[in-house]
């Protein structure tokens, strides 16, 4: 069985550091490994009880904290090794914390793509706190945000974060908005995660294509198939697009109607797309093909013209 794991980002300052000491402190979380870039970002001294060795150390709550030294693929890898040796407590789940400035992009990379880790681990969710005192600030933020499948409003204790809702909103449509006090949030919104169609969040003119745009020019576009779509087809024109504005395309999402009795699930975060998965049904009534392109600087009328031409000229 895999081991779920949790990615935890967000801007300097933004409460991701008190939503995990807080998660910590859960009952349900005490099977639970921490990696974190530097240890001296999550404050848990409070809570310690011994040191196993010159990196990680057992918290009360029975979870293990491991500070990142080198390459995240070799210390988790190293984890779990050590963790089927014996030679350091059990844990059922990984949560990940990014630095403040960090594109957590390279992280979900390593975890969807490196060999050895994906038959031993499972990426379960992106999580990106968001201050709601000071909203989104800079590109980091913008990215981190971006790509997240759950958005944490922190905060709300101090500030209104109606403002920053309807920003993340447009920003992100895919993403679960939750709102945060004090960092306490239940472990089930970061390990068990809803089956829903993510597509519901955006608007209701669901015939045609259109985009929600963001201030530093990230935008949603949503694109839509009326006939079943050539995999295959789709499949050399995404990789085109991907390789040709990779680094712009941050998230794409959606159901591709592939002529089944169920879609096939679409998830790509930047370069990597994850195996499609293929639904035995469809959520809803709507039997279309429905993607959504969230990227800096994406033209939606172009993105589907772009892959309306491609199609049919193949």
């Amino acid at each position: 069985m895999k081991t779920p794991v949790a990615v935890v980002t967000g801007y300097l300052g933004s409460g991701k550091t008190t939503v995990i000491s807080r998660l910590l402190q859960h009952p349900d979380m005490g099977e639970t490994a921490v990696i974190v870039n530097e240890l001296g970002e999550i404050g848990i001294d409070h809570h310690l009880v011994s040191r196993i060795d010159e990196r990680t150390v057992l918290l009360a709550s029975g979870c293990l904290c491991c500070t990142l030294r080198g390459d995240l693929a070799d210390e988790l890898r190293d984890l779990l090794n050590r963790r089927d040796a014996g030679e350091v407590p059990p844990f059922s789940r990984v949560i990940i914390e990014t630095t403040g400035l960090a594109d957590p992009t390279p992280i979900v990379n390593t975890l969807l793509t490196e060999s050895l880790l994906r038959h031993h681990v499972q990426l379960v969710a992106v999580v990106a706190t968001v201050d709601a005192q000071h909203g989104l600030r800079g590109r980091e933020s913008l990215k981190q945000a971006a790509i997240a499948d759950v958005l944490l409003v922190t905060k709300t204790d101090l500030a209104d974060g109606a403002l920053v809702r309807d920003a993340l909103g447009r920003l992100n449509p895919l993403g679960e908005i939750v709102e945060v006090v004090r960092g306490e949030i239940a472990p089930g919104v970061l390990f068990d995660r809803p089956s829903r169609d993510p597509l519901t969040l955006l608007s209701d003119d669901r015939g045609k294509g259109h985009a929600h745009r963001h201030d530093d020019d990230v935008t949603a576009n949503l694109i839509v198939f009326d006939e079943p779509l050539d995999w295959l087809g789709f499949g050399v024109w995404l990789t085109m697009l991907l390789h040709a504005r990779g680094q712009d395309v941050l998230r794409v999402k959606g159901f591709v109607d592939v002529g089944g009795d169920g879609p096939l699930l679409l998830n790509a975060v930047q370069h990597v797309v994850h195996d499609p998965v293929h639904l035995e049904a469809w959520p809803d009534d709507d039997r279309r093909t429905r993607l959504v392109f969230i990227g800096r600087g994406l033209d939606g009328a172009r993105l589907d013209a772009s892959l309306r031409a491609f199609l049919e000229a193949a």
